[in-house]
């Protein structure tokens, strides 16, 4: 099973047990966020509805941040003398994905079941 995710305005094929570097989250190492799924595929099955897959939750582990490797900004302007170099360096985030599962989906199941019991209960009572 693997999902398409979407972080930083890109998008990443994931697998559990898969190791990314992404643009920089706001979270400290160890801790475990939550990826936007936009496409699911289970074996034969795949579901390119983003807003079913969206139900679909994606965990990852922030293992560290850290900079990317240096790019190189050359600016110039043939026979006008100007010329500028920059260079620039992307703030990154590296990651591991844990699990690629659907525990939205019976974690909506628990509450409903637990509001038939409490209306059997007041039945009884009446």
């Amino acid at each position: 099973m693997y999902a398409i995710v979407k972080t930083g305005g890109k998008q990443y094929k994931v697998a559990p047990g898969d190791i990314l570097s992404i643009e920089k989250l706001a979270v400290e190492p160890g801790a475990k966020v939550e990826l936007e799924a936009i496409c699911i595929v289970d074996g034969d099955k795949v579901e390119a509805d983003p807003a079913k897959a969206a139900a679909t939750k994606v965990t990852a582990v922030v293992l560290d941040q850290f900079k990317g490797e240096k790019q190189l900004v050359f600016k110039f302007k043939k026979r006008k003398n100007y010329k500028k170099l920059r260079g620039h360096r992307q703030q990154l985030t590296r990651v591991q994905i844990e699990s690629v599962g659907s525990a939205k989906a019976e974690k909506k199941a628990a509450p409903k079941k637990a509001a038939k019991v409490e209306k059997s209960a007041s039945e009884d009572a009446e």
